[in-house]
């Protein structure tokens, strides 16, 4: 949907932005030899990698998956496995489609950019034909180019050479990243094109599914906020004798201590029987105590 594409796109431009500021503060080659191939590939696929683990962790689809009911997926294997296998397969598909958008962007825009890439091969660059220190060792000789991407480091007469290899790592990485975009997009075409020629819907049909799926969405959202507030106002009332926001208050509940120390500290999800439990100590509290105590007539005209 429009939604999708525009995340998408905003997420792109914002992992663009981010790369080159990343490399203009913190990208400084070490130009030394086993060092550069180190530091080289940490900028490029560290950066990647946590940006796939945040696309995932923020995906709700991957907690749904995670989160979903045994028993249920029993009940599914049990009537239908391939169904249940092709469902899991086609949600991983889609949030590992979402969560790569921005490692690809950090990847592609990284090897256009070039830097990462010639600090990282600089010293494995075969160099015979021109002329860099051909009376040395290998180990010096690589030593020398260790030097390449940095060019206050490198002898004068080598000036030359050291600009014709980094106008050929230049073009590798450049042409690497060009060719990680023209795959990454082939495929989500085609990924698109299956995507449809399977689906059981027209694409009116589909349309129409997506919008029903969105606005279920958000309606089920407004009606938890709403469900959840009602629910919570009636324990806030049962412990201080009054609906927040309430006109004309007539009387309030003064809490025991007791009571302050049921309800404070940590809690966390407490199941109270088979299909229910207690959200908070709070709540704990409003399904067990009794509401007395005293309570604290207030004047009307005060």
């Amino acid at each position: 949907g429009k939604e999708v594409v525009i995340a998408n796109a905003i997420i792109a431009i914002l992992t663009i932005g981010g790369q080159q500021l990343f490399s203009f503060f913190t990208f400084s080659c070490p130009c030394h030899v086993g060092q550069n191939l180190i530091y080289g590939l940490a900028f490029l696929g560290v950066p990647a990698l946590i940006l796939l683990i945040v696309g995932y962790a923020l995906n709700n689809q991957t907690w749904r998956l995670v989160m979903g009911k045994r028993s249920h997926f029993g009940k599914v294997i049990s009537s239908n496995w391939l169904l249940k296998c092709k469902l899991v397969c086609f949600v991983l598909c889609s949030i590992t489609g979402r969560a790569l958008v921005a490692p690809v962007t950090w990847l592609a825009v990284t090897l256009i950019n070039g830097s990462y890439y010639i600090c990282a091969v600089s010293e494995y660059v075969p160099v015979y034909y021109y002329g860099v220190a051909p009376n040395v060792s290998a180990s010096e000789r690589s030593r020398i180019l260790a030097t390449f991407p940095c060019s206050q480091l490198v002898p004068p007469e080598l000036t030359r050479a050291r600009d014709e290899v980094i106008l050929l790592l230049r073009y590798q990485s450049q042409v690497a990243g060009w060719l990680l975009i023209a795959v990454v997009v082939i495929t989500v075409f085609l990924s698109y094109c299956l995507a449809s020629c399977f689906s059981p819907l027209s694409f009116l049909h589909f349309r129409y599914w997506s919008s029903y799926v969105h606005n279920e969405q958000e309606l089920f959202d407004e009606a938890t906020d709403q469900h959840s507030r009602l629910y919570a106002m009636q324990n806030v009332r049962k412990f201080f004798g009054f609906f927040p926001g309430s006109e004309n208050v007539k009387e309030i509940r003064i809490p025991s201590l007791k009571e302050w120390q049921a309800i404070s500290g940590l809690a966390f999800l407490k199941r109270v029987d088979e299909e229910h439990y207690d959200y908070s100590l709070l709540h704990d509290w409003a399904l067990k105590e009794r509401a007395s105590g005293k309570y604290l007539r207030i004047d009307e005209d005060p």
